[in-house]
């Protein structure tokens, strides 16, 4: 289960591992057309079912309980949902759904440290044509408003897009202990160079 596929990056990066099957889940219809249109390309289409739904409730809805090999949640996916008690609940419903050894694999940014002055502009991403950086302002102690700031440099001359919408703050020991909770044994936790936490956790 690919949960929050986006146009498909992990779900492909699965099969090329050798799942055989993968079920992919996100709310955007439009990404999900692009899924399958990279499946098509690489001739598996076959082996993905996509699911345009909320991934909150996916699960239960799909699943016979203790059945999935490995369940991913990757990208920034889990800050997005509205609150903690949602992220809670997705990690019972992956415990309850993963067969015994399975795998939950989640990748997200801990926006726990409150950052201050300068420090709450962070650089994400730079092409030649292309600048995108966040803003960050803390508004209690669960939520951050992310501003986007995206430079666009189109017939000579940059342009500016922006955008702004909530995050959860989920500090690492907190997700580290939900899994524990939900009957998942955390096996690895890093953290990359950009910031970008990787977990993950096995049901035993």
């Amino acid at each position: 289960m690919d949960l929050g596929c986006v146009p498909g990056p992990q779900t492909l990066g699965l099969l090329r591992l050798g799942y055989t099957s993968v079920t992919a889940v996100d709310t955007s219809a439009a990404l999900l057309n692009e899924l399958r249109d990279h499946a098509s390309r690489h001739a598996v289409g076959r082996s993905i079912c996509t699911v345009h739904a909320d991934l909150r409730d996916a699960l239960p809805r799909l699943v016979d309980p203790g059945t999935v090999t490995a369940v991913v949640c990757m990208g920034d996916t889990l800050p997005h949902l509205p609150n903690r008690a949602d992220v809670r609940q997705l990690i019972s419903d992956v415990a309850g759904a993963l067969r015994l050894g399975g795998s939950f694999v989640v990748t997200y940014r801990d926006l726990s440290e409150e950052r201050r002055g300068l420090d709450r502009f962070v650089p994400v991403r730079e092409t030649d044509d292309r600048i995108l950086t966040c803003s960050l302002d803390y508004i209690d102690e669960s939520t951050v408003m992310v501003h986007d700031l995206l430079h666009i440099r189109h017939a000579g001359a940059w342009q500016l897009t922006t955008g702004c919408y909530p995050k959860l703050r989920l500090p690492q020991q907190w997700l580290i202990d939900q899994c524990r909770r939900a009957g998942l044994a955390v096996r690895h936790c890093e953290t990359t160079p950009s910031g970008l936490h990787i977990l993950h956790a096995v049901r035993d």
